[in-house]
């Protein structure tokens, strides 16, 4: 009898301990791991033995086991879902819980130390959404030249990170005052380079050999360090010089918790500061964190590279502008080896000035052409073209470099910006009007007639000849679509941004360079192929060819209406939740309102039953009303605790 008992209780536990987490984990609606399932049912088994012992009393003979099932479910219930709340990502582990604890300790004494560099620097009410009176971000406002350099000071003060945060904002004249622009652009992520023993230990753990296996000879000294990577000269036991880009080790954990804490940030600032609202600071955030997020990878460089080479040889390309060759099987996540080109970045040059004259002026002309034909057929760009990533070789040439950052466009953006360009090449600004609202992401309402007019004049300021275009060409437009509500798509204001950046190159290039006027000549001299210019006629004949069908059905149809009009038969059929997303929504909307009402309805007809005298008595101490009203009550927090549960997990 005795063993029968222990044999019972065993299976009882058994049961307990598998059937409680399977129920909680499919009323909660998530998926969690065997280490969960076992702790979530040891709760429930050890708060199943704690009710029977607190509410079990030999005058009930059994009446409230149900209760305290129920009860014992909650509980299992409620541990799931704080761990859920703490902890999320369903199959967890010790080890993973003690490094999800490590990392939120970090990031919040990297929160901490953040804050307190805003708060020195006075920065606190723009954080909390709050600004001094007197003082706005519009340009002219008498705060905006004083905000800007505790802006430039915090970021420089806050690490690499942020520098880089600033270095992009610092181009992005479509966002910003020029001010900002002014203050951010003086940025400089000048790092310590790393020490040769770290930098080694790098080397080995990517290449699982010794440096001097793979280089015949390696310099220590660095080439030039950044925050993330630092680039070193070596040469090949073949005898090959190359250039080695080398991650910084540990620079991947401090990044992405830093991108964290942008993201972060800029989640909060949107939902409390109206300026953060305008600037779109979370897709702003989420952008460079993706963008800094491949620039961890050396791969998605090495691709990038890859991909612009590979087009440059599919159409043939002159020999203007370089792009050096990828050792790809000395490459990897954490080490880019490239083939090293004889010369100098422009930005190193004395005074910037590369090749004053004649010369200069080619080599700005084949830099800008190569950039257009990237844009414009290609779609695939190099989006960062700065001083410092274009070299000049000692044949006169041009090189690019550090293709971490590249836009990439679709036909119909690049089809978008053609016609953009054919219509300035024609002075015509209802084309124009036509070309950008094909570019930019288009509110409800727009009054287009004002929109041209305000491209009208904004041609007649900067593009009629004899005008000299310069980066402000690129700052009047972003202020233009900004004022009549238009929104730029990420990959657009990555072209936009590319040619502002360009501008200032070729003017180091060749000073007094013309970029439109430029542009203007690359396009006529590549001919109609290039830029849409020949298609215009086929794809207009296509167009017809397409409608002669619907054109022959044209008439018939109008006759219909018109004679159902004339009639009053004319009717609208329209199909409500015709979309499965429209139907899925209405659905659970339904679902969670029902679930709502019966655990509302499910604890006041508890509380009634629990208040009811009389009765007829299950028990000599319990009624049949209160034996039904502890159950319902028990029915009533389930259902409650799943509809807080999907609530919070939905705003999380």
């Amino acid at each position: 009898m005795t063993i029968a008992v222990v044999v019972l209780v065993m299976a009882s536990v058994t049961v307990f301990l598998v059937v409680f987490p399977v129920i909680a984990r499919r009323l909660l609606g998530v998926r969690v791991g065997i280490i969960r399932t076992l702790l979530t049912g040891a709760v429930a088994v050890a708060g199943m033995t704690l009710f029977s012992s607190v509410m079990q009393s030999p005058d009930q003979g059994g009446l409230l086991v149900g209760v305290q099932m129920g009860c014992a479910l909650l509980l299992a219930m409620g541990f799931l879902a704080g761990l859920e709340m703490l902890a999320p990502g369903g199959a967890g582990s010790p080890a993973g819980w003690l490094r999800a604890v490590r990392a939120r300790t970090a990031r919040a004494r990297r929160y901490s130390q953040i804050s307190a560099i805003a708060v020195r620097h006075g920065l606190r009410p723009y954080l909390l959404g709050r600004q001094r009176r007197g003082e706005d971000l519009h340009e002219g406002a008498t705060g905006t030249a004083r905000l800007a350099r505790p802006l430039r000071l915090a970021l420089e003060e806050a690490g690499p990170t942020f520098i880089k945060l600033g270095q992009v904002l610092s181009t992005r004249h479509d966002l910003l005052p020029p001010a900002f622009i002014r203050e951010l652009s003086r940025l400089q992520n000048q790092v310590p380079p790393e020490s040769p023993g770290r930098l080694a230990d790098q080397l080995r753990t990517h290449f699982g050999k010794p440096t001097e296996d793979v280089f015949a000879t390696f310099d220590h000294e660095p080439l030039a360090a950044a925050s993330i990577a630092q680039v070193h000269l070596a040469e090949l036991h073949s005898g090959e010089q190359v250039v080695v880009k080398v991650q910084r080790p540990g620079v991947r954990t401090a990044v992405h918790r830093d991108l964290d804490i942008v993201c972060r940030i800029a989640s909060v600032l949107e939902a409390r500061a109206r300026w953060a609202r305008a600037l779109g600071l979370v897709d702003l955030a989420n952008g460079f964190a993706t963008s800094v997020r491949e620039e961890l990878d050396f791969r998605v460089e090495a691709r990038n590279m890859a991909t612009v080479k590979a087009a440059w040889e599919r159409r043939r390309a002159d020999d203007d502008v370089v792009i050096p060759r990828t050792y790809e099987a000395l490459s990897g996540e954490l080490v880019l080896v490239l083939e090293r080109l004889p010369g100098s970045p422009i930005s190193a040059l004395p005074g910037h000035v590369a090749n004053p004259g004649a010369q200069g002026t080619d080599v700005a002309r084949a830099l800008l052409g190569s950039l257009l034909k990237q844009v414009l057929v290609d779609g695939t760009f190099h989006a960062d073209p700065h001083p410092g990533n274009i070299l000049l070789l000692e044949d006169g040439r041009v090189a690019l470099i550090d293709f971490g950052s590249v836009g990439r466009l679709d036909g119909q953006i690049r089809a978008a910006l053609s016609r953009f360009l054919i219509a300035v090449h024609h002075s015509d600004p209802a084309a124009l009007c036509d070309a950008l609202l094909d570019l930019v992401s288009r509110p409800e309402e727009i009054d287009e007639q004002a929109l041209e007019r305000s491209l009208g004049r904004f041609m007649a300021r900067h593009l009629t000849p004899g005008a000299a275009p310069d980066v402000m060409v690129f700052v009047d437009l972003f202020r233009l679509i900004s004022l009549h509500g238009l929104g730029i798509p990420p990959e657009v204001a990555a072209v936009f941004r590319a040619l502002a950046t360009l501008e200032g190159t070729l003017t180091s290039l060749s000073p007094g360079f013309d970029i439109m006027t430029e542009s203007q000549k690359w396009a006529e001299e590549q001919g109609a192929s290039q830029v849409g210019y020949s298609s215009a006629g086929s794809s207009l004949e296509s167009e017809l060819l397409s409608a002669v069908s619907t054109l022959r059905r044209l008439p018939r149809r109008v006759d219909r209406v018109t004679s159902a009009l004339e009639e009053g038969r004319l009717g609208v059929n329209i199909r409500m939740f015709a979309d499965s997303r429209d139907r899925r929504y209405i659905r659970g909307l339904v679902h969670e309102i029902l679930l709502t009402g019966l655990a509302a309805t499910a604890g006041l007809m508890a509380v009634i039953l629990l208040h009811t005298t009389g009765g007829p008595m299950v028990t000599p101490s319990i009624s049949l009303f209160r034996a039904i009203g502890y159950h319902m009550l028990v029915f009533s927090g389930v259902l409650s605790l799943r509809m807080l549960f999907v609530i919070f997990r939905t705003q999380r």
